[in-house]
């Protein structure tokens, strides 16, 4: 495909991801704040989290296997529109006053269940989109996406829309999932992926766990996905207690501490491809696990705010340049018609660590009697990260870009 249809393409999926990471970046505001209203007790609002999680968990796997035999496209359009269904049922609810606490419950779980078609057929799309050229920079605008509508945009719309009236927020919600799927018309072609043969769904689920199995690097890379997820979220799960308690933040100042945090980020999005080029892959992705680790290691260390600030923010560009590497890798080395199903499988691991990270964080700070400790054992631990991930990704073509075996979507019936 040529250069200029590619970007056309490329900024129709990232229009759509924004508007979509928008309205997700609303509700995941919105459901905590609309349970409050309903009750009070700890138990169930922490189940609240658990339960928009838990969808990752049981059905990244099968929604991988979904988007492997099924147009990608369409299978993003008919997610948002569920999603923007369940949002604007639950608006009509709250408008009549007859939502309870266990039906944010099933519409949260309901629409987590859509999200994982949806982001798993958008991570899918990219290589189809864009071809060879481009991954690196593909991959850092849907990860900029992601960040400015969840963390930017989608919390303090959310909060300041629940502020005026309790059925606004889910309004937007609903807006942002169908405005995103309408968006997704103008993406044209056809994103089926090819099969050899007609397979059975249930051979299907397990067609990621043994491609993943056979290919030693990628054995390798969830490794150090699953591990920096872990160790991360040992200090992540923290971080408010380390802002209030350590650093001595009111509430007001926090959201100023969490905002630099999203600048990291975006900063990690914006410069990870041009790393790429100036060294390599395999050098952006050690060193961003290193910084990893310098960030929080150092953030244990100090108690004075700006520095604190300016080390999260360090860690928040480091992690998001690793994720377009990973996700580079993903796309250049994984066939196409297999993408969904190993992304289902990576998902499924290096998101699940996230619960026990930050279960384990809390047992940590809770023993060593302050959550600044926790992230100096968290950025030791992912020193340990770095060694083995420069060790043990060595001998592996990880910055051969001409390595894959995936072969090209019908784009043009």
């Amino acid at each position: 495909m040529g250069r200029t249809r590619a970007d056309n393409r490329l900024r129709w999926l990232l229009s759509s991801s924004a508007v979509s990471n928008l309205g997700d970046g609303v509700g995941k505001v919105a459901f905590p704040l609309l349970a409050t209203t309903l009750t009070h007790d700890p138990v169930l609002i922490a189940g609240l989290a658990a339960v928009q999680f838990l969808p990752w968990l049981l059905f990244a796997v099968i929604a991988g296997a979904l988007v492997d035999r099924v147009d990608r496209r369409r299978a993003m359009v008919l997610a948002n529109v569920a999603r923007a269904a369940i949002g604007g049922s639950v608006a009509v609810l709250v408008a009549a006053g007859t939502v309870s606490i266990w039906l944010v419950y099933v519409a949260a779980l309901l629409i987590g269940t859509a999200e994982t078609v949806a982001d798993s057929a958008a991570n899918a799309l990219i290589p189809a989109v864009v071809g060879e050229h481009d991954l690196e920079g593909a991959n850092s605008k849907l990860q900029a996406c992601e960040i400015v509508g969840q963390t930017f945009l989608g919390g303090p719309v959310g909060s300041t829309a629940f502020a005026l009236f309790a059925t606004f927020p889910f309004l937007l919600n609903s807006a942002g999932f169908a405005i995103a799927a309408a968006v997704l018309l103008g993406l044209g072609g056809t994103y089926r992926p090819k099969q050899a043969e007609p397979t059975r769904f249930r051979s299907d689920l397990a067609d990621g766990v043994r491609w993943l199995r056979r290919s030693p690097l990628m054995v390798r890379l969830l490794a150090v996905a699953g591990l920096l997820s872990l160790l991360s979220e040992l200090a992540q799960a923290q971080l408010v207690l380390y802002a209030l308690d350590d650093l001595k933040l009111s509430d007001a100042t926090f959201g100023l501490f969490a905002f630099v945090g999203g600048i990291g980020g975006l900063a990690g999005a914006a410069f990870a491809p041009r790393l790429v080029r100036r060294f390599s892959r395999r050098a952006v992705l050690v060193s961003g696990v290193l910084c990893c680790a310098a960030g929080f290691g150092g953030m244990g260390l100090t108690r004075q705010p700006v520095a604190a600030a300016l080390l999260f923010g360090l860690f928040a560009a480091a992690i998001v340049a690793v994720n377009v590497v990973l996700a580079t890798v993903r796309h250049t080395l994984v066939p196409g018609e297999l993408l969904g199903r190993v992304l289902g499988v990576w998902r499924t691991v290096v998101w699940g660590v996230i619960p026990v990270g930050a279960l384990l964080g809390g047992l940590l700070t809770e023993a060593l009697g302050s959550a600044g400790r926790t992230f100096t054992a968290s950025g030791v631990a992912l020193l340990a990260v770095t060694v083995f991930a420069a060790a043990s990704l060595r001998r592996f073509p990880i910055d051969d870009k001409t390595a894959s075996s995936r072969p090209v979507l019908p784009l043009d019936q």
